[in-house]
């Protein structure tokens, strides 16, 4: 079986040593950059199934090397930084990050989200069918079933639901998913969105007050796992 490929873009000698012993024991392939431009050259003549990206670069800001992959790179990104602000993760987000991890992580957190991340964009794929555990969504016939039975969804909350099941594992946030939904104009109503939110949790939940689908990412949107 061919391993995944990971490129690391990072200036920090012992953390790119760190994530290289982690993720090759975790049968990975690694590539190593220490900068921007290198990154880049890196993606383009070997693309990974993932890149993971350290924002305080030598040469270029990390957001600038993100803008410059999402040009012609479509997998996944997964920004690591030890910026932690929510302005700075929403900027990184809403330029393509697939997902955002502040340093120090967790090993078995940065795994997680690794795989989770490259099922994202091995799914994305054209089937109109998406499963989710006891959820099923039928993103042709405008449909979803807990437990094989119909959820009454009104149209707002089954396009909600198409974009979290559409971007499972993806944390989403507010501005992306207004301006999908209600369009440009609406991106700053986030308590429009919370209450949408909440009828959704009521449906798909099994207790609506202790949220293990539609996951609340502080701040910054939200995650469907």
């Amino acid at each position: 079986m061919n391993k995944a490929e990971i490129l690391i873009i990072d200036d920090e000698p012992q953390i790119l040593k760190l994530l290289e012993i982690t993720l090759e024991s975790h049968d990975f392939k690694v590539w190593k950059a220490e900068t921007g431009k290198a990154g880049i050259i890196l993606a383009a003549n070997h693309p990974p199934e993932l890149i993971l990206l350290d924002i305080g670069l030598p040469d270029k800001s990390g957001h600038e090397i993100l803008k410059e992959l999402r040009i012609w790179y479509n997998k996944a990104i997964i920004i690591l930084s030890v910026q932690n602000n929510e302005n700075d993760i929403v900027s990184a987000l809403d330029n393509g990050a697939t997902d955002y991890l502040c340093k120090p992580f967790r090993t078995a957190e940065l795994l997680a989200r690794i795989r989770s991340a490259i099922r994202l964009y091995q799914t994305k794929n054209n089937s109109s069918i998406i499963e989710s555990g006891d959820l099923r969504i039928d993103l042709a016939a405008r449909t979803v079933s807990k437990n094989n039975e119909l959820l009454k969804l009104t149209s707002t909350e089954f396009n909600l639901m198409a974009i979290f099941a559409k971007n499972q594992g993806r944390v989403l946030t507010h501005q992306f998913i207004l301006k999908e939904i209600w369009g440009v104009g609406f991106q700053t109503e986030t308590q429009y969105l919370r209450v949408f939110v909440g009828t959704l949790r009521k449906k798909i939940e099994e207790v609506p007050n202790q949220a293990k689908r539609i996951i609340t990412e502080n701040g910054v949107g939200y995650r469907f796992s």
